[in-house]
């Protein structure tokens, strides 16, 4: 059995960042625990390494989705990062902050000190800006954040269609306003993505006071009352073990991880956990719920410029490209999951932008598979703040058996109404030039889908994850809240939750940058604790 001040589980975005600035106190103990391995794979630091890793079971759970009505009764792979760094490893690389709104929107519910104003200080504390700190940008921080290094033509075409459609140019839209059209920053230094792992754990890993424990599988928090003292893991030797903590638990496992080691440990639903023989230590009827995640719908289309579908199969083209990479950190093997972007609304009904595009040099059925065959790019639009909510439930008291996940996607009016508008919105941009005059077909919907109906049909029959998940142990001052503003597990001591279960609602955009920022927070929040307690021993 160990013992130290703070145990945190989960290596992930939020995980690594408190391993950091916790251990940075030579005089505080820190244990941090991690169910996957090391990030040693090349693969998981060549930016566009996550093709081979997102789905690879020794770097990701490999989570999937109940049969869910709202996309025809599909069932839906959810990537997440099991490997030092978490997702943050293996992720698309775009850094996006969300709108100033989206986080008033969380004080305005009660949450004091989560107010756009009082996080900027902590997104731009986490960024190292290849520009450096320049307007609402970081340039000291651990997390490096760049411009992309290449671009392809039809990305370029596609901004300037966009343009010429009456949606303006935005340089940065992690800057004062969101909305607009231009380019993804991405988590890179010099070609080489800059994980969690990469930018917090590492530069703390020498630290004789922070214990990184990788390939250790928390099954359950110990409690001694309703004060959190530990965890009980399963090692990789098949043997459990106890880990202990002085002062806090800290469970940072993420949006589906969190809610079951919650659940697995009696923090739930009382009548649920009770089915499952489990006994409750608190009755939080919210744990797993207010699942909500960004679904993408992907319209395609054939070009007649060549894309990245004619580059790859080519196996010179690719010893090319992997030539570049290694003497130069340069051409596609710098790619992020996505190039050009635009953060749009789809009528004057909406204040701010209500869908986000991902423009990609590239084409294939889902993200991950196979290319197609004929030159091609795709026009990734998703609904930024669905209000469509699901829920994470347990399937099984066994700790190692998967939960079960009900996204409930499209369940809402909103969300199936922007869908179909962002999709006619895709094809009013491709429609201009000079992109017009590179397309040579749209592959998917496909012009004989016209109407609003026929629009949401294909939705529903090939719409897909964009990979955010959140919400399931939102923060907040209503019945169904689970943890409150200090991100302390209600009803109980010494636990808190740092990840992003925690959002009341989702940002709007992709989610890594607010995982990060919530970790900045964690740590802030558990030192000014630290210190009202010290005070008053």
């Amino acid at each position: 059995m160990a013992t130290s001040d703070y145990l945190i589980i989960g290596a992930g975005s939020a995980g690594c960042v408190l391993a950091n600035r916790l251990s940075a106190d030579p005089k505080t103990t820190v244990t941090l625990l991690e169910a996957g391995g090391r990030d040693r794979n090349p693969w998981l630091h060549v930016p566009a390494g996550y093709f081979k890793t997102m789905n690879d079971p020794r770097y990701s759970w490999g989570y999937e989705t109940e049969p869910d009505d709202g996309v025809d009764g599909r069932r839906i792979v959810w990537p997440r990062g099991k490997v030092l760094g978490g997702s943050s490893s293996i992720n698309g690389l775009l850094y996006v902050r969300g709108q100033p709104e989206d986080y008033n929107q969380w004080r305005q519910a009660g949450n004091v000190g989560w107010s756009w104003d009082d996080l900027l200080p902590l997104f731009m504390r986490s960024e190292f800006h290849e520009h450096g700190a320049v307007g609402l940008h970081g340039g000291a921080g651990p997390l490096a954040v760049s411009s992309q290094s290449y671009i392809h033509e039809i990305c370029n075409a596609w901004v300037k269609a966009a343009e010429a459609e009456g949606y303006r140019f935005n340089e940065d839209y992690n800057g004062v306003d969101q909305e607009g059209v231009g380019y993804f920053e991405q988590t890179t230094r010099k070609g080489v993505r800059c994980s969690a792992a990469v930018g917090y754990l590492k530069p703390a890993r020498r630290r004789r006071n922070l214990r990184i424990v990788p390939r250790t599988h928390a099954l359950r928090i110990l409690f001694e009352g309703k004060r959190a003292v530990g965890a009980e893991c399963l090692s990789g030797s098949a043997d459990k073990t106890e880990f202990r903590a002085r002062q806090e638990v800290v469970v940072a496992c993420g949006a589906i991880g969190t809610p079951h080691l919650l659940m697995l440990s009696g923090v739930g639903d009382a009548d649920m956990l009770q089915g499952f023989d489990l006994k409750p230590v608190a009755d939080l009827r919210g744990v797993g719920k207010n699942l909500q995640d960004h679904l993408q719908v992907r319209p395609v289309f054939k070009c007649r410029v060549p894309t990245l579908n004619n580059h790859m199969p080519n196996i010179w083209k690719r010893v090319e490209f992997a030539l570049e990479y290694m003497l130069f950190r340069t051409g596609p093997l710098t790619m992020a999951a996505s190039s050009a972007t635009g953060f749009l609304r789809t009528g004057e009904h909406a204040a701010t932008p209500d869908i986000e595009f991902h423009i990609q040099p590239w084409s294939a059925d889902k993200p991950g598979e196979s290319l197609h065959a004929f030159p091609g790019f795709t026009t990734s639009v998703c609904v930024l703040r669905p209000e469509s909510r699901g829920r994470i439930c347990l399937k099984s008291p066994d700790p190692l058996r998967h939960p079960a996940i009900h996204p409930n996607y499209l369940s809402a009016q909103t969300d199936r109404m922007t869908t179909v508008a962002g999709t006619r919105i895709a094809r009013r941009i491709a429609a201009r030039e000079p992109l017009a005059s590179k397309i040579e077909s749209e592959h998917q919907p496909g012009r004989d889908i016209a109407s609003d109906d026929e629009l949401l049909d294909w939705a529903r029959s090939t719409a897909t994850t964009i990979f955010h998940p959140v919400g399931t142990c939102k923060m907040g001052q209503d019945t169904e809240a689970v943890v409150d503003e200090r991100l302390r597990v209600r009803g109980l001591s010494g636990l808190r939750v740092a990840d992003c279960s925690i959002m009341p609602t989702i940002v709007s955009g992709n989610t890594n940058a607010a995982a990060i920022m919530i970790g900045e927070k964690a740590s802030d929040l558990i030192k000014e604790d630290q210190v009202q307690v010290s005070a008053a021993a």
